[in-house]
């Protein structure tokens, strides 16, 4: 089904906006005392996005708690992570209530993660146009949906599509989750093979096509290699399950259909952002082009 949606992933540019500007201290306290530096980045750079790109709709996605089902696969999943910052604790449910008043569709699902969202999103709709910081969303990319990957500030990012992420990878979209499996992410708590990096994974599934593939034809690797792999089996087998975003996540596709077309009530969102006391905000929506 075809549309011109803009999919932003929430919980990235809440936690890329909240740190650009808490590393000086800057936490935008509102008159109720809440910390505001997250919320405002992310609703600017989510204006800024609509005036870019000028969507038909436009869907904000959302992680909903620590817990997820990949922590019942494996209980180590991100438990490396540290705690947010205590200033950074309410913005959580409050940029909801803010997003909710200036009439914006969004959409978080307990258990899953937003990536799994976005990827429901992107095996069932074509012609989106996905924002995010994560490099694991790019398993996602199809003939007709783009990732925009934050670079710097609300306009630099790194876009891909299906084309030019095989010209720079030399594999199929699909193909990331094998590399993923292969290298693991230590930012998620899973490790992969072991002394095995990006540049090797990479190299193996250009060859072999798959992790199943690297393992029926374990003979031909280097002994190095063949040591790596055998030793950290279960981990390579677990990476590969983990790094594979969700695509069936259930929600009503019916309410996504009635809730996504975005509408621009210029004079909502600037009595939205006056009542919450977003003034950066606010001062931001006047110079913008929506």
């Amino acid at each position: 089904m075809t549309s011109n949606t803009l999919v932003i992933d929430g919980m990235a540019l809440l936690f890329r906006h909240f740190y650009a500007t808490s590393c000086r201290n800057q936490f935008m306290v509102n008159n109720k005392n809440i910390p505001t530096n997250g919320i405002q980045g992310l609703i600017r750079h989510t204006m800024k996005l609509v005036e870019l790109i000028r969507p038909e709709n436009m869907v904000i996605t959302w992680d909903m708690g620590k817990e997820t089902i990949r922590n019942e696969w494996f209980k180590e999943y991100k438990a490396n992570r540290t705690a947010p910052p205590e200033e950074m604790i309410p913005q959580f449910d409050y940029v909801k209530e803010i997003i909710h008043d200036m009439g914006f569709y969004q959409l978080g699902i307990h258990g899953y993660e937003a990536d799994d969202i976005i990827g429901t999103l992107a095996v069932n709709y074509d012609d989106l146009t996905i924002v995010s910081g994560d490099r694991d969303l790019l398993q996602l990319l199809g003939k007709n949906n783009d990732i925009w990957l934050t670079k710097k500030g609300f306009t630099e990012y790194h876009y891909y599509n299906e084309q030019n992420f095989m010209d720079e990878y030399d594999i199929t979209p699909e193909q990331f989750v094998d590399v993923k499996a292969l290298m693991g992410d230590s930012g998620d708590g899973y490790y992969g093979v072991k002394g095995i990096g990006e540049k090797t994974a990479l190299k193996l599934i250009r060859e072999y096509k798959n992790v199943e593939n690297i393992i029926e034809n374990i003979d031909l690797l280097s002994k190095g290699l063949q040591t790596k792999i055998l030793n950290d089996m279960s981990s390579l087998h677990m990476s590969h399950k983990l790094a594979k975003i969700i695509t069936d996540v259930e929600f009503s596709h019916d309410e996504y259909m009635d809730h996504r077309k975005l509408n621009i009530d210029k004079e909502k969102i600037d009595q939205t952002l006056a009542c919450h006391d977003l003034r950066i905000t606010q001062k931001y929506l006047h110079t913008l082009n929506i």
